[in-house]
């Protein structure tokens, strides 16, 4: 004896794709949670490797690379180049002697022996929380010419208080242009002081690996603000407490610290050791950790 087949109802079946749908979406959440958790310690990763390899490149050479090595008819002047910046300097700390040995480091950035070199994509230097969805940028003259293509990247050297197109020379950080710091020059501590940091594409699309191309412009994406230099491109510095360029603040200046991550921006500090920045860090703090011996009381705000 045989029974008839039975059939979902249009109301079952509407039901069960609720349920699906609710699943979902108390799913995807923990999903991305988990992503984004991969991607931080990723960044966190890389940023370690490069600690490694500043330390690295200390011991070989008894200082720690320039923020970016360039000449100037003056102090604080306009710079001559060649511009290649401190994480180029590391290339062979970092395991990419191909890439480095592909340079010329007597040359100027732009130069067409370079070319190859100076769009090469490096994993290390890119937070997987960031999708730029671009790999190069055209770095372009203060008349808006393209000077050269340069690879992007997300991690940037900190100069120390001052702002590094305008004082490019007097650094009171530890990465800033012809800096040449050594360990016992940094008498705040190197566990309390910044080395590099993160930013991102959105807010900082001209960022790179390569260093400070000679006589580029970094332009503002907040028409309200200046046009940067050169230095940018590879530094950061944190300002004054009462500039308030905390990480991820709202005052959108393309050289500042940033990054996609919920918990703050990841910093290696010169220990060696990466952190994360909290967003509701003081000013005060902020400005402090910049220092390499400014002997501020550094507070526990980060």
């Amino acid at each position: 004896m045989s029974y008839p087949r039975r059939a979902f109802t249009l109301i079952e079946l509407l039901v069960v794709i609720a349920i699906i749908a609710v699943l979902i979406g108390l799913l995807l959440p923990a999903v991305q949670k988990v992503r984004e958790a991969a991607s931080r310690l990723k960044c966190t990763n890389n940023l370690k490797q490069i600690g490694v390899a500043m330390h690295g490149y200390h011991s070989r050479m008894d200082r720690f690379p320039d923020g970016y090595t360039s000449g100037a008819p003056v102090r604080n002047g306009e710079g001559t180049g060649p511009g290649w910046g401190w994480a180029a300097q590391l290339l062979p700390d970092l395991e990419q002697d191909n890439v480095a040995k592909s340079i010329n480091y007597n040359l100027d950035i732009a130069n067409s022996f370079n070319a190859a070199a100076r769009v090469q994509v490096l994993p290390v230097f890119l937070c997987p929380s960031d999708s730029p969805g671009v790999t190069n940028f055209n770095s372009v003259s203060a008349g808006g010419s393209t000077i050269c293509s340069v690879a992007f990247a997300n991690y940037v050297g900190v100069g120390g208080t001052f702002e590094v197109t305008a004082y490019p020379d007097t650094g009171n950080g530890v990465l800033y242009r012809n800096s040449r710091i050594k360990v016992l020059g940094i008498t705040d501590g190197t566990s309390s002081t910044l080395m590099v940091g993160e930013r991102t594409f959105k807010k900082s699309p001209q960022t790179t690996w390569v260093g400070a191309v000679t006589g580029s412009t970094n332009p503002p994406l907040n028409p309200a603000n200046d046009s940067e230099g050169p230095p940018t491109l590879c530094l950061t510095n944190t300002g004054t407490a009462a500039d308030g360029r905390v990480p991820n603040n709202p005052l959108d200046h393309v050289e500042d610290t940033n990054s996609n991550h919920t918990q703050g921006v990841n910093f290696l500090f010169c220990d060696g050791s990466v952190r994360p920045i909290q967003n509701t860090i003081s000013p005060a703090t902020w400005e402090a950790l910049g220092t390499r011996a400014g002997g501020e009381v550094v507070g526990a705000d980060y």
